[in-house]
């Protein structure tokens, strides 16, 4: 590793001071591709519901570059117990970089911008890094010509060490501490908040991973409830998902006009790759693409002569979401009388409706699909056991998929009693 004369410095709100003595790690902070990160949302459209959450995906990539270098720090001196395997320390790098870049393919408002345009945002953060144009290749290829696949490897996790692939991903990386301590303190919710000083002191390299202290159950367990807590909490908000409903009816209908005229002039040239290209857009024209380009074409398009774009447009720069209602059989049952309702009111259900499943999979003790196993713990002697034969309280949520399906629908319908009444009836889930 190559050192820094004088280490470099960064305050952080969640993690007090973040540490770089590497001049790689220097170099790809102040890349062309992470400075872009800047510049993009790290909760998308959750802001217009917890009004704090103006972190950048930037800020995230710097905490979670933090915390795996605290990682390799605890692996390596925290007290050894019987039969582990040492940290490797030449992984230390490798780990960082991967760490630091995990999200550099982030499109703009995240994971509707993905669903919209079927990006994948692993998959461009895979490419920006083994791409020689952009500037993050040539830094990782200053170490090695192998070295940005080895760490594309890692984010893809197909490295052959399983113990750096799990620092970055796994059931409790360096990638969920950090989001879940940073959008608790943003949102201004306490539900993400546990001990990460308590759970570092307790982590122990073990030969296919790592593991921690049997002491650190209840810290563990906290961790997990916590972030189950979030899932529901924050990451569910019905609104937050009403506005990226109304985001991606917006994008849906800019794509439609896109497709009948490209040359409209409300397609300035930075939209335009994605809109004819979609997932199979260079790299380059990918990374031109953040929060603030769409931010000015929604301000062009609020006066686009389409009325439904023009709208729409104006509805997510106003923060108007659309109403909701939970989505099980009997409301299903409604639908088709609800859109008539909605289309004798001058609306077009297809573009001021949408159905949206929020789900998530809280923990899960062994993962039948990945391979991937539970956060483990070691005993004195070196047994091991897996945090749901621990606790009772993560036993009761294992391998329970947290799901929440709900309609959405413009507010306007409310005034009819009938929809009121059945919206009073379903728009909470318990």
């Amino acid at each position: 590793m190559t050192s820094l004369k004088s280490e470099k410095v960064f305050r952080d709100p969640i993690l007090g001071f973040i540490h770089v003595d590497n001049s790689v790690i220097l170099d790809l902070i102040n890349s062309h591709e992470m400075q872009r990160l800047r510049r993009i949302k790290h909760l998308g459209v959750a802001n217009l519901v917890f009004h704090g959450g103006e972190q950048s995906r930037f800020q995230h990539s710097l905490g979670v570059y933090e915390i795996s270098r605290r990682m390799i720090d605890a692996l390596d001196h925290n007290k050894q117990l019987f039969n582990e395997k040492k940290w490797e320390h030449q992984n230390d790098l490798l780990v960082q970089a991967a760490a630091l870049l995990h999200d550099v393919g982030h499109g703009a408002y995240s994971h509707t911008f993905e669903h919209l345009f079927n990006t994948v945002h692993e998959q461009f953060t895979q490419k920006i890094i083994t791409d020689p144009s952009t500037e993050v290749n040539a830094i990782l290829r200053r170490v090695s010509k192998d070295f940005p696949a080895k760490v594309a490897a890692v984010i893809g996790k197909t490295y052959p060490d399983k113990r750096v692939v799990q620092l970055i991903s796994s059931q409790l990386d360096a990638d969920r501490m950090d989001y879940l301590l940073r959008d608790a303190y943003y949102t201004g919710a306490e539900y993400g908040r546990y001990d990460i000083e308590r759970i570092l002191r307790l982590i122990r390299p073990v030969k296919d991973g790592f593991a921690f202290d049997i002491a650190g159950v209840h810290s563990i367990e906290d961790y997990v409830i916590s972030r189950y807590q979030m899932y529901l909490q924050v990451y569910f908000h019905p609104v937050s998902r009403g506005m990226e409903v109304v985001l991606e009816n917006l994008l849906m209908r800019a794509q439609e006009l896109f497709d009948q005229n490209p040359d409209n002039p409300i397609f300035f040239q930075l939209l335009k790759p994605i809109f004819a290209l979609k997932n199979k857009i260079d790299v380059q024209d990918y990374i031109a693409l953040d929060d603030s380009v769409f931010n000015t074409a929604f301000n062009i398009w609020q006066n686009a002569d389409d009325p439904v774009l023009a709208d729409l447009a104006k509805r997510f720069l106003d923060r108007k979401p659309l109403k909701s209602m939970v989505l099980n059989a009997q409301t299903k049952l409604l639908l088709a009388d609800i859109k008539q309702k909605i289309a004798a009111l001058g609306f077009d259900p297809k573009y001021y409706t949408g159905e949206n499943d929020a789900t998530d999979l809280p923990y899960e003790s062994y993962s039948p699909k990945t391979g991937e196993e539970g956060i483990k713990f070691v005993y004195p002697n070196g047994e091991q056991a897996e945090l749901s034969q621990l606790s009772p309280l993560v036993a009761a949520i294992n391998g329970k998929e947290s799901i929440d399906r709900r309609f959405f629908f413009p507010r306007e319908l409310l005034a009819d009693k009938e929809v009121n009444d059945l919206y009073l009836k379903y728009k909470k889930t318990y």
